[in-house]
């Protein structure tokens, strides 16, 4: 997917040191960042890490304590009732009573530049369901007509909270496929979620917040790259006792199941060398690169031990 950024051009959402506390917990601590047109940007963060809060905050459901949250160089409000932010939260109920068909055609009738509901039921796969009661659907039906109200009418950023949750493998292709046309038509696209690997297949840019502080930025490459470390698997026929694995060097994660060891490394071509030492002779090796999820976990453990 092409990522069409350009430092010159006005910001679709800017974050200048924003502050959000609750009690003594500080959900959002000096988020500072900025997203242009055509990006597709997962946020990423164990609970707890502030997602729902910048989310929140981005579409003006919460103020900010301090610092500034802008939309297209508006404030929140004036860029939603101009129609130019499409939603899709993961709390909140859906209407009931009516067909989905109703609470469609209400989500366009309400945006300035709607689309045809047909169009709408079409592009979220909904369809076939559009005569059923909204309160009769299961998770993931629910969760498309979500995306349904989500992009009723031609907005430039779509905001998408956990959106395939219940969605099943099918589904869940259909609108990813769906957020790609989106993306490749200029649109931005921000997405929270907890599968990250639709974040390394989807997105072209990964943030990672962890108690409200933005603690990574970059493709999903740059993530897995900051993490520094490999991945390293073997078989052992016979097996080998775990304190002589334990002491191979730059290791930083060791599994053994079986006869198959799992090993995470900083330097991994120092540590297949000292193995070789060992006096074993690994079979099936592999060295990979972390996935991002492995690398999501070094990077927020690794700032949970800073500042322990």
């Amino acid at each position: 997917m092409t990522t069409t950024v350009a430092p010159t051009t006005t910001p679709v959402v800017g974050f200048d040191q924003v502050t959000k506390t609750y009690g003594s917990v500080r959900a959002v601590d000096g988020l500072s960042l900025r997203l242009y047109p055509g990006e597709t940007v997962a946020l990423l963060g164990p609970n707890g890490a502030g997602k729902s809060t910048t989310l929140d905050l981005l579409l003006g459901l919460k103020h900010a304590d301090s610092g500034t949250v802008s939309l297209f160089g508006t404030g929140p409000r004036e860029a939603i009732v101009a129609g130019r932010v499409g939603a899709m939260l993961q709390s909140g109920g859906l209407m009931d009573g009516v067909t989905v068909t109703e609470l469609v055609r209400l989500a366009c009738s309400l945006h300035p530049r709607p689309y045809p509901v047909s169009e709408v039921l079409a592009r979220a796969g909904v369809t076939q369901i559009a005569d059923r009661k909204v309160d009769k659907l299961s998770g993931g039906q629910a969760q498309r007509v979500r995306f349904a109200l989500a992009t009723a009418g031609d907005s430039d950023l779509i905001i998408l909270d956990e959106p395939t949750t219940g969605m099943d493998v099918s589904a869940r292709q259909a609108f990813w496929a769906t957020m790609r046309e989106q993306a490749d038509q200029g649109r931005t696209v921000l997405f929270a979620t907890h599968y990250l690997e639709e974040a390394d297949a989807i997105a072209d840019r990964v943030l990672v917040l962890h108690r409200g502080r933005l603690l990574a930025d970059g493709t999903a490459a740059e993530i897995k790259a900051r993490a520094g470390a490999r991945r390293i698997s073997f078989d052992l026929e016979g097996g080998i006792d775990d304190s002589a694995l334990r002491g191979l060097p730059f290791l930083t994660s060791l599994d053994v199941s079986g006869q198959t060891v799992r090993i995470q490394s900083s330097d991994a071509d120092a540590t297949v060398h000292a193995l070789y030492g060992l006096g074993v002779y690994p079979r099936n090796l592999e060295v990979a690169g972390l996935g991002l999820e492995q690398a999501f976990v070094a990077i927020t453990e690794a700032e949970e031990a800073r500042q322990s």
